[in-house]
C-alpha cells in the first residue's frame, strides 16, 4: 500500500479530524483514509457495468438475445503466442 504524508496542516484542521475519528470510532489515519476515499470514488461515480446492464434493461434485452453470442463463438482453443 502507498504511503502518503500531509505536510503543514493546520492545528485546527488536525483538531476537527481527531475530533470527526473520535466521533465515528475511527483512528485519525482510519478516518483520513475514508475521507479521502469518499473524494475520489464518490457513490455516485457511473460504473460503467451497471450502466451497460441497466441500458439492457431499458431496451428490452434478455437472457435469449445473448444464447446467439454463445452459438457464434469460436470453441477452438487460441494458439500460444511464439517468440522465436
Amino acid at each position: 500500500m502507498a504511503m502518503l504524508t500531509v505536510r503543514n496542516l493546520p492545528d485546527d484542521v488536525h483538531r476537527a479530524l481527531r475530533v470527526r475519528a473520535a466521533q465515528h470510532g475511527h483512528s485519525t489515519e482510519a478516518e483520513v483514509r475514508e475521507i479521502l476515499a469518499m473524494a475520489v470514488k464518490p457513490e455516485a461515480r457511473v460504473r460503467v457495468g451497471e450502466a451497460l446492464a441497466a441500458l439492457g434493461r431499458k431496451i428490452g434485452l434478455g437472457n435469449e438475445d445473448f444464447e446467439i453470442f454463445d452459438r457464434a463463438k469460436d470453441k477452438t482453443p487460441a494458439e500460444p503466442l511464439r517468440f522465436e
